[in-house]
């Protein structure tokens, strides 16, 4: 009987060696979706900045086009009232000055620097925030679903019961999916937006 004993006791320590494996995988896996988030995060926030200066950038351009196509404006009348031919020439030279300004302030392919070309930037900025932030939403819960699973595993050791391995593993399982998800295709999953 002693036998079947020390027997039952070597099993139960095979058993929790195997279940010590499985929360070192678990932990490494932990690790992984720690950084994923992380990297998501910083790289949301990033963005975040980045298009708000943008878009600052963009309202500054704005601003001065409207001021400049104003004064444009303004001369334009003067120049129609002027009778001296050469001041309404010069008038006229100025007001053609203003407006190309205008125009370059508008669009500015070279640079990338016009309105246009400055709400595309700001647009795309927004696009990559949003889609580092909803990665980084699902590696948040990768994260907290491999932890829950790191709890269960551990209480199994203390309490022998061998379905909170399974569920363990099971949510291990599903914090690999949702990691696969994050990295290839966040907006599959509707959560944060």
């Amino acid at each position: 009987m002693s036998h079947g004993a020390g027997h039952d006791s070597h099993e139960a320590g095979g058993g929790n060696k195997r279940i010590g494996l499985l929360i070192a995988i678990m932990a490494l896996i932990l690790s992984f979706s720690e950084i994923g988030n992380k990297q998501s995060e910083n790289e949301s926030m990033a963005k975040n900045i980045d298009a708000s200066n943008l878009w600052a950038f963009y309202q500054a351009k704005t601003i001065r086009r409207t001021s400049v196509l104003t004064a444009a404006e303004e001369m334009n009348v003067t120049a129609a009232l002027t009778a001296d031919p050469a001041a309404k020439a010069a008038l006229e030279a100025q007001v053609k000055r203003w407006r190309d300004t205008a125009a370059r302030y508008e669009s500015e392919p070279e640079t990338g620097e016009g309105r246009k070309e400055l709400m595309a930037r700001a647009k795309e900025s927004e696009t990559r925030r949003d889609f580092t932030k909803q990665r980084a939403e699902i590696f948040e819960i990768s994260s907290a679903l491999l932890q829950i699973g790191i709890v269960l595993a551990s209480t199994a050791i203390i309490t022998g019961v061998m379905m909170l391995v399974w569920c363990a593993g099971g949510l291990s399982v599903i914090a690999l999916i949702l990691m696969g998800v994050a990295v290839w295709s966040p907006f599959l999953l509707p959560i944060g937006h």
